[in-house]
């Protein structure tokens, strides 16, 4: 399924482009966002390689995973990113996402995911989805929550990252527990802050 476009009331998913580079290195060149998630902060020649590696993936048939852009609906501004890839197999996935420091905390994680989740249990026919986040990141657990997902556990030392080992939290949610997505957050009530990728 190429090229792939989820719209939602406030944010856009759709395939990265190589134009997407500059926006891009706000989100994995910026530390403050990286050190959430499951790799280091990116130059801007290894995000290069990486987009160029990302573009020609999702063309690929069958598409390993859905790797997206998230841009505000409005104005087609390229806020983070957001992924479904596959999981353990027996129709499993895993999600993570990440919002550009200066667009979290608008809810715009959250739709993102719930567009993600619709297209997992709707068109794709997967019965559970995972997501990992870090200990400290209170904010992407509230996201999790608030989408529906149960805490299953504590992965101890499951991510290198920024030179040190890190534990992860582990969330699923089940095809019948997925209501679709949850109404609109006020901004700053749902904080949009990364988990895995």
């Amino acid at each position: 399924m190429y090229p792939v476009t989820l719209q939602g009331t406030r944010v856009r998913l759709r395939d990265f482009v190589p134009d997407d580079l500059d926006a891009t290195m706000a989100i994995v060149g910026d530390p403050a966002v990286t050190r959430w998630l499951s790799f280091d902060t990116r130059t801007r020649a290894d995000q290069a390689r990486r987009l160029a590696d990302d573009v020609a993936r999702a063309q690929a048939d069958p598409r390993p995973d859905y790797y997206l852009a998230v841009e505000v609906a409005e104005t087609a501004e390229l806020v983070g990113f957001a992924r479904l890839g596959p999981g353990n197999g027996h129709r499993c996935g895993e999600v993570g996402y990440a919002i550009r420091r200066d667009h979290q905390r608008q809810g715009y994680a959250g739709e993102a995911t719930g567009l993600l989740l619709g297209l997992a249990f709707s068109d794709l026919g997967l019965h559970r989805v995972t997501a990992a986040t870090g200990p400290d990141n209170t904010a992407s657990r509230a996201v999790l929550e608030r989408l529906g997902f149960t805490f299953e556990g504590r992965m101890r030392e499951h991510v290198f990252t920024n030179g040190a080992w890190r534990d992860s939290l582990l969330f699923s949610i089940l095809e019948h527990e997925w209501a679709g997505p949850a109404p609109a957050p006020a901004p700053d009530a749902v904080p949009g802050r990364a988990t895995e990728r």
